[in-house]
């Protein structure tokens, strides 16, 4: 997967850096994903998180994952339509997701595992959501935390 980081914060580790990008690519392969699909990670503090929050979803206060994919449907935006002649192998990017890292510590810290588990789960559950899933309703919900836990699970990052 061709994944961009990038650490607002600048105080993220490298192991940090290194633990997103192996769990998204654990992640892109269990759902069978491209090889040259794109998504972007960025790190921030929950000032930042907490104004696109507001922006964007109307609520004020910072969040600990925000997710926007690219291929959501929007009856306001025009189409971009290529010619049926052309041949063009456009890699899929699938989004962009956003971390408070301080929410990541707060999080772990109450819920007693390590920050490594809460930035997987945060980052996988943000992934999700870019790929379609989505908890809105009881049967959606069982599905994407089914799906998250199994991920988590199989690359070793269990509550």
């Amino acid at each position: 997967m061709e994944l961009a980081i990038f650490d607002e914060t600048k105080q993220v580790s490298p192991e940090w850096i290194k633990l997103i990008e192996d769990v998204l690519n654990y992640a892109g392969d269990y759902l069978k994903l491209p090889k040259d699909t794109e998504m972007s990670v960025t790190l921030m503090d929950n000032e930042a998180i907490h104004q696109i929050n507001k922006q964007y979803r109307g609520v004020d206060k910072p969040t600990d994952v925000i997710s926007f994919a690219i291929e959501e449907n929007d009856p306001t935006e025009v189409p971009i339509i290529l010619p049926d002649d052309d041949e063009f192998d456009l890699p899929r990017n699938i989004g962009d997701i956003m971390v408070s890292v301080d929410k990541v510590i707060e999080q772990a810290k109450y819920l007693g595992h390590s920050p490594q588990r809460e930035l997987g789960f945060l980052v996988v559950h943000g992934f999700l959501h870019l790929n379609g899933y989505d908890h809105m309703n009881d049967a959606d919900e069982a599905e994407m935390f089914g799906l998250q836990r199994e991920i988590l699970d199989a690359y070793g990052l269990k509550r």
